[in-house]
């Protein structure tokens, strides 16, 4: 398969990690934390490494599980380590309570990331219509992802389909904005009578 770089260690980082490598691909992660990170590359174990944070990731894709109050500065951050990267954003801008957004229209944290990454960068919003405990069930499951680069968006398309996830592109990046939304309504739904194991999908009759 091929290389994926996860910069985070937390519970996304945990359940897409571990994912990833059950299906042949190889870990690296990357984080403040280098204890945290090494902890949990011994818990995935299939060949998970750690690279130096802030350093030029070892993946053409990289999978940005952080919170989104601190992504945009960490790819900042980053610069020119990241050139010619797909970075995916899987993060959701909450409000206090998960009933709306911090974020507007055209200006997404997949926006706001774009914005600050190199230029030869490309941003694809993912996964974050999936909770990261439903994530790690390694069941079957429908993954939206958005963005402008259509080689970029066939890139993290191939990754989900390896990952046994059926990919449904949304279209441009102008799509993020929707796709965080989805996110509030994935909440909402879980909520009001579904529980946390409920998943977003797609089907065609």
């Amino acid at each position: 398969m091929t290389t994926i770089s996860i910069i985070g260690a937390g519970n996304m980082a945990t359940a897409i990690g571990t994912r990833a490598a059950k299906h042949g691909h190889t870990v690296e992660l990357l984080s403040r934390n280098s204890a945290k990170a090494q902890s949990l590359a011994d818990q995935i174990g299939n060949g998970t490494t750690v690279g130096t944070y802030g350093a030029k990731p070892a993946g053409d894709i990289v999978i940005l599980a952080v919170l989104y109050t601190g992504a945009v500065d960490m790819v900042a951050q980053y610069g020119d380590a990241l050139a010619g990267k797909i970075l995916v954003d899987i993060t959701n801008p909450f409000n206090a309570d998960a009933t709306g957004l911090m974020t507007t229209t055209g200006n997404s944290v997949s926006h706001q990331i774009a914005t600050v990454a190199p230029d030869d960068a490309h941003v694809v919003k993912a996964i974050n219509t999936i909770f990261g405990h439903v994530l790690a069930k390694d069941t079957p499951l429908d993954a939206f992802l958005a963005g402008d680069s259509a080689e970029a968006k066939a890139g993290v398309a191939a990754f989900l389909k390896s990952l046994d996830m059926q990919p449904l592109d949304a279209g441009g990046l102008e799509m993020a904005h929707a796709l965080e939304w989805a996110g509030v309504l994935l909440m909402g739904v879980a909520r009001n009578g579904a529980g946390f194991d409920v998943v977003l999908g797609a089907k065609s009759l």
